[in-house]
């Protein structure tokens, strides 16, 4: 019998991953039902900006909203660098690390109503946050309402080329597990395909430090 699935927003806010994030460092990950399992790099989402996000950062235009933020690294930074800029993370201690890095954020849910709907100049969906509530097409519209006209979606895909729909639970590989709940995996030729078909525009793909990137264009 598969186990009940639990909503995302509270299986993020249950420990093990809470704690993860207090300590700024893992081991963490993401278990399928089968086993498999994919680490999360918790280390470097607590720490300054690489190389690759920085590709990311220098493509922000606009107010920029951070959908699934996590401890704030990109919107402290942009904070920094005079953009207006928003992170929305499900997790309590995700937006009190941002907010303690010098960003702001909200403690919501992508789907849950959010400021300034129709004019972000530049959404983000960054460190496999494509995956969020298991359901790539319906966070791709969501998305295209959150944006401005003509504004911008930054993703970040698999480096794989992978399209799965799966279900999971955050795993400290040390015995402690979260609730099960959906999540997604798309690579990026998966990815593009799903947002054609919710109103985006492919503008540019690319690649930094061994992660691969779709910008889309409403």
């Amino acid at each position: 019998m598969t186990a009940q699935l639990t909503e995302p927003a509270l299986a993020w806010r249950a420990d093990p991953y809470a704690d993860a994030l207090r300590a700024g460092q893992g081991p963490l990950y993401l278990r399928r039902s089968d086993g498999w399992m994919l680490p999360l790099d918790v280390e470097r989402w607590c720490a300054e900006p690489d190389e690759a996000d920085g590709t990311v950062l220098a493509r922000c235009t606009g107010p920029v909203l951070d959908v699934g933020c996590g401890p704030g690294r990109l919107v402290a930074t942009l904070a920094a660098r005079g953009h207006r800029a928003l992170g929305v993370d499900v997790t309590p201690e995700a937006v009190a690390r941002t907010m303690r890095a010098g960003g702001s954020a909200l403690c919501r849910s992508v789907f849950d109503p959010l400021p300034g709907e129709g004019r972000w100049g530049t959404v983000l969906l960054i460190d496999g946050n494509i995956g969020i509530g298991g359901d790539p097409a319906a966070l791709l519209r969501r998305a295209a309402e959150l944006a401005s006209p003509g504004g911008s979606l930054l993703v970040e895909a698999a480096t794989a080329d992978v399209d799965e729909r799966v279900e999971v639970h955050v795993d400290d590989g040390r015995g402690g597990r979260g609730a099960p709940f959906s999540w997604a995996r798309l690579g990026s030729r998966a990815l593009c395909a799903e947002a054609a078909d919710a109103g985006w525009t492919r503008s540019v793909t690319w690649q930094a430090a061994g992660r691969s990137f779709v910008g889309l264009r409403r």
